[in-house]
């Protein structure tokens, strides 16, 4: 439950004032804008309200990213004359495997089709959904930013019939200030939750309805995002670059991106696979490592950092798929898990599915039915280009989980020779939590610290992400108990919440009684979820905070 939704508020100020549509869509990413432009595009006179909790919309947006263009060729086969900010077109390649001093290039013939980019586009996530939303308030969709959806709202039949936002002006002890605004109900006959990874009310959902029945676990990545201003003449438009190695271990899953987009800016960032082991491990660190390499370093020195952010990722793949519907809703994509690992790529996957449960939502409107299942979006899903392409990557991600050298050997066997076809499926056999080793059978990793031109700290960081948050609202990192920080996750694991997470919210400082005590920096949240995923006793629990908090990314 949201600390905002406090039954005994609406008991004092209640009944909460509701509003209906056609379709509600919770999220406004590219798959919830997707979804509400598909529908709009079937009939205008289907009304449609789009909730995202961010400040403005793109505010929360935060990708690599190469984008695939298929998806949008669908939605806008226009969208070149409509001015959609896809500018630069990938123009080369390179993947390299690093040691701590070398950089070894993989002949582009040997590169498996995942990570080959020709006809795709460097972009900013954030810009393309700025953009997506202008088409979608052209047709006519209704977008609410700065509202989160905090509860969901069922019927007497349990069907989701809607959701609510949260209370606006609760202090820290959840009590209405003078500025107290209740939340409003929204009901649908068919609601579509688009919150992105580890989705909040997508998380309720999948518990409540056994969503996850007979799947894999699902399994997660982090991935940390700088945007930089370089030298013009080291840029490169449309270059891309990935790398594997160095400095993670060789039994870490993880790996960086280096994408120059126009105007001499290169997006960098790395990601690490939450399945690791090593309780010491900061995936912050590791990002700021990468950055010293002499094949990378190059690109940066005479640079500016311009912007920064955090965002977990899912990657499990097909067989972490749950099932897509429930009575009253659907999940679409990363609220599902549609990411693509082995292309690092999911908005083309994010707007498909939108578009495909619009069009299954669209059937079921004009046949007069209301909060049932929508069958026909995963049968169209089972039917489409997406599921073959996240088919033939299935077995990628359980690979790389068997170390770089192993991994390496059998996804080149797996995409090169047998071309994803092969007849056999891996699993995933452990949620990313249960991973954590004792710290006592771990060996610490000492970072070097931040020189403040290259590698930098995390609050350094988190100030140029733009977070924000109204100090004086309860704060959305909750703990189930809290007594465990300390009592297990301190003594057993070495306190890797004050590593794991990438904007320095969770730190143990002296306690007045003695001993130490978890401080939760709330105001520093980039809402990454890491925490809720990684914490090795799922104690942490993160929830919506009061609308419009959090960072504001610009260009990411």
């Amino acid at each position: 439950m949201s600390p905002s939704q406090n039954p005994a508020l609406l008991e004092q100020f209640g009944p909460r004032e509701a509003m209906d549509y056609d379709v509600v869509i919770v999220g406004g990413g590219p798959a919830g804008l997707s979804a509400a432009i598909r529908l709009k595009q079937l009939s205008a006179d289907i009304n449609v309200c789009v909730l995202e909790k961010g400040g403005e919309l793109g505010a929360h947006i935060l990708s690599g990213a190469v984008m695939d263009p298929q998806a949008m060729n669908e939605l806008f086969p226009d969208w070149k004359e409509r001015g959609a900010p896809l500018n630069t077109a990938v123009s080369e390649d390179r993947f390299l495997f690093l040691t701590e001093s070398k950089a070894i290039k993989t002949p582009n013939w040997m590169l498996p089709g995942c990570f080959q980019n020709h006809s795709n586009y460097v972009i900013s996530l954030a810009n393309v959904v700025r953009w997506l939303g202008q088409q979608a308030e052209a047709l006519g969709v209704e977008i609410f930013p700065g509202f989160p959806a905090a509860e969901i709202i069922y019927d007497e039949q349990g069907a989701v019939k809607g959701v609510a936002t949260g209370n606006m002006g609760v202090d820290r002890d959840g009590k209405p200030t003078d500025a107290f605004q209740l939340g409003m109900e929204l009901h649908a006959k068919y609601t579509l939750f688009a919150e992105g990874a580890r989705g909040n009310l997508g998380k309720q959902l999948i518990a409540g309805y056994q969503l996850d029945a007979g799947k894999d676990p699902q399994t997660y990545g982090i991935g940390i995002k700088e945007l930089w201003e370089i030298d013009p003449a080291k840029h490169q438009p449309g270059l891309v670059v990935h790398t594997a190695g160095w400095p993670l271990d060789a039994a870490t899953y993880g790996g960086s991106f280096l994408y120059h987009l126009e105007n001499n800016q290169v997006a960098v960032g790395y990601v690490v696979g939450l399945a690791y082991e090593n309780p010491y491990l900061s995936p912050f660190e590791e990002f700021q490592r990468y950055k010293t390499h002499p094949a990378i370093r190059g690109f940066f020195e005479g640079g500016k950092r311009l912007s920064y952010g955090a965002r977990a990722i899912t990657a499990g793949g097909l067989q972490s798929l749950p099932k897509l519907t429930f009575p009253g809703g659907a999940l679409i994509g990363c609220d599902a898990g549609f990411l693509n690992a082995s292309r690092i790529k999911g908005s083309h996957a994010a707007m498909k599915t939108g578009m495909l449960a619009a069009e299954a939502a669209f059937a079921a409107l004009g046949a007069g039915r209301a909060q049932d299942e929508l069958s026909d979006y995963a049968a169209a899903f089972e039917k489409s280009w997406l599921h073959e392409e996240l088919h033939v990557a299935r077995n990628f991600k359980p690979w790389m989980s068997k170390g770089l050298y192993t991994g390496t050997l059998m996804v080149g066997i797996d995409q090169v020779l047998l071309r994803g076809k092969a007849p056999w499926t891996l699993h995933h056999t452990h949620a990313d939590h249960e991973c954590l080793k004792p710290a006592a059978e771990c060996t610490p990793i000492v970072y070097p610290k931040p020189d403040g031109k290259l590698t930098f700290d995390r609050l350094s960081s988190v100030f140029i992400s733009n977070t924000n948050h109204n100090e004086h609202q309860p704060a959305h990192l909750t703990l189930k108990n809290p007594d465990v920080p300390v009592a297990i996750n301190l003594a057993r694991y070495a306190g890797p919440e004050s590593r794991y997470c990438p904007a320095g919210v969770y730190e143990f400082v002296a306690a007045e009684s003695g001993g130490e005590r978890l401080q939760i920096n709330a105001q520093n949240c980039v809402h990454c979820k890491t925490c809720d995923i990684k914490d090795p006793t799922q104690n942490i629990v993160w929830v919506t905070p009061e609308g419009g908090g959090g960072p504001n990314y610009p260009n990411m």
